[in-house]
């Protein structure tokens, strides 16, 4: 049997594994949200749907993929444990994208049906071994998840470049499917490598979790566990605002790119149209590009003695993604979207590209330290016992914020796109003054984190 992580000052193998298995997964969820809205709306290969009903489909998907963790890692905590939950969730995958390659209505049903089942499994398990690979109270946690994050952003970079050149020469239904072989990779990757990462997975009652209890103290064991949960639940909630601007990139921002911004720059380059697809890897883009950046600047704070708390670094987060949004604000009043648009005239006016790489710059910054510090946050604080469960009410909190980005989208023709965007920064600015004011007490149920 491998033995429990030691305390080093290098990152595991271990992580590598699970990153390129969780990358694939990537691939795969950045597949479905840079087409979903556009292939419903599309009146050949789609549905013909308007934008309300396409926004509620894509609100309710991303709400579901992002709830069900909540679920799954309960079942892995009770009865699965954390690897046999992955390669569960991975083959839900393959068959959910199997599926989304037919055409029909019920097919596209029971695909995102699958892929939402499949993630319950697969993400909070993926993420909580990421932490069981780490010592408890090991200072490189922030920085092995934010390696991770940008990691796993490789497969959500090649997404949204892959299915624009696909889609366009077979369809969106080959699109769809090119990911069921990515995630049986996925798969091959944990069954292969199982030896590196063996440590990190946690059967209920097995060997490894009974040795979890025997670890040193820490400053954060005299913290009674429902005080540990109930800090975290405070953070869960206020992230609820970042994710719903966030999530908008699958769908009011794709839509932006689609019709009101000018790529015709792009599309001499690459010799082709292109559509709000290929935006979709602008996020990724720069979370790869950013993400070792911040995890050097954390593991060297680390060493020096001087690193921030990680609700601060959270806090960071949620102004970043504030001004970012204040960008599209910006960019839809350079336009003269400051009034109702008529989605059914010419578009005269389009906007700069690179409007939407500020906004997505600003906002992938907020990400990484928003969301990467979320999942180290949680394996950190969350009580042993609670671990997965509770990496799965974080993305409770990814899931509303989900539910939330479609249901104001179904606005998005209704009111200026001024009014739209300011509304979506003013949320997240409330929701970082809320997060800075509590950090005090936040410290006083997370010390040392």
């Amino acid at each position: 049997m491998s033995s429990a992580p030691a305390a080093t000052s290098k990152h595991p193998l271990g992580l590598y594994v699970l990153f390129a298995s969780e990358m694939w997964e990537r691939f795969s969820f950045y597949s479905v949200q840079a087409m979903l809205v556009l292939y419903v709306k599309d009146p050949k290969d789609g549905f013909g749907w308007d934008q309300e009903r396409a926004s509620g489909l894509y609100g309710w998907y991303v709400m579901s993929v992002y709830f069900s963790p909540l679920l799954g890692g309960l079942i892995a905590d009770r009865f699965l444990g954390n690897r046999r939950s992955v390669i569960l969730g991975g083959i839900f995958f393959v068959i959910g994208h199997a599926l989304l390659g037919l055409s029909g209505l019920p097919f596209l049903y029971a695909g995102l049906s699958c892929l939402v089942v499949g993630n319950g499994f697969f993400k909070p398990n993926v993420s909580t071994m990421v932490g069981n690979l780490y010592s408890e109270g090991s200072k490189l946690k922030d920085a092995a998840y934010s390696l991770f994050y940008m990691g796993i952003n490789i497969g959500a970079l090649g997404a949204p470049i892959a299915m624009e050149f696909i889609r366009a020469e077979f369809g969106f239904h080959p699109a769809f499917a090119t990911a069921a072989v990515g995630m049986a990779l996925s798969v091959a990757i944990l069954f292969l490598f199982k030896s590196t990462y063996a440590h990190a997975d946690r059967m209920p009652g097995g060997a490894a979790a009974k040795q979890d209890q025997a670890q040193v103290a820490l400053p954060i064991d005299a913290v009674p566990d429902l005080h540990r949960a109930a800090a975290l639940v405070v953070v869960f909630a206020l992230g609820v605002a970042f994710w719903t601007l966030f999530w908008q990139n699958g769908n009011v921002l794709t839509i932006w790119a689609d019709s009101y911004t000018d790529w015709g720059a792009i599309e001499k380059i690459v010799g082709q149209k292109v559509t709000g697809i290929l935006s979709n890897a602008i996020n990724p883009g720069f979370v790869v590009m950013f993400g070792p950046i911040v995890a050097a600047l954390w593991q060297s704070r680390a060493q020096a003695g001087k690193d921030l708390s990680t609700p601060a670094k959270m806090t960071l987060g949620m102004a970043c993604a504030t001004v970012g949004g204040a960008i599209m604000f910006l960019a839809a009043r350079e336009i003269g979207h400051d009034v109702v648009i008529d989605t059914k005239a010419p578009v005269l006016v389009k906007a700069s590209p690179w409007w939407l790489v500020g906004s997505y710059a600003l906002v992938s910054l907020g990400e990484i330290l928003l969301s990467a510090m979320g999942l180290s946050l949680v394996s950190q604080v969350a009580p042993k016992r609670w671990r997965a469960m509770l990496m799965g009410g974080w993305f409770v909190s990814i899931s509303l914020g989900g539910f939330l980005s479609g249901k104001t989208g179904t606005y998005w023709n209704k009111v200026p796109h001024t009014q739209f965007f300011a509304g979506l920064s003013l949320g997240c600015l409330f929701a970082t003054v809320i997060l800075f004011l509590s950090l005090r007490g936040l410290r006083k149920a997370m010390p040392g984190v």
